[in-house]
């Protein structure tokens, strides 16, 4: 046997009156294409060939900045383009002993040493300026690595 057809379910007499207030729909209205900015000139810039990469390690970083201020001032007096110094992560060395032995196991010390790193990069440097940054003179305390990338 086939069913007939069913009658939709009447609502409530408030949600009847919130169920037909359906929102109109709009005619489509054709968009406007955008149109194309023009494009800046964008400047040029030199090719690099090659750079300079000076990685500077210090325990106090109050050392390690004047001695990065030093190798600045040193590339800047030969006009070389230097990027930099960008602070790389503090490097935390930390170690926890006991402070009596035997039994005050719960006793401890906490010792930590940190390494604070800069780094610089030097772009297409003559070899006056690599003569000039062989030639400084940093406190001691300061480990510095120099690659050509």
């Amino acid at each position: 046997m086939a069913k007939a057809p069913s009658k939709p379910k009447a609502l409530p007499a408030g949600r009847q009156a919130r169920a037909k207030k359906v929102a109109p729909k709009r005619a489509a209205t054709p968009r406007a294409k955008a149109i194309p900015k023009k494009k800046a000139a964008a400047p040029v810039i030199p090719a690099v060939e090659h750079k300079l990469r000076i990685r500077v390690k210090a325990y106090e970083h109050k050392i390690l900045d004047l001695s990065v201020k030093q190798i600045m001032d040193t590339a800047a007096r030969f006009d070389a383009v230097v990027v930099g110094p960008v602070p790389l992560p503090t490097e935390i060395k930390r170690w926890t002993v006991n402070r009596s032995t035997f039994v005050y196991k719960d006793a401890r010390e906490q010792f930590e040493m940190r390494v604070h790193k800069r780094l610089i990069d030097i772009m297409n440097p003559s070899p006056k300026v690599i003569e000039a940054l062989t030639n400084l003179n940093l406190p001691s305390g300061v480990t510095i690595d120099v690659k050509m990338v």
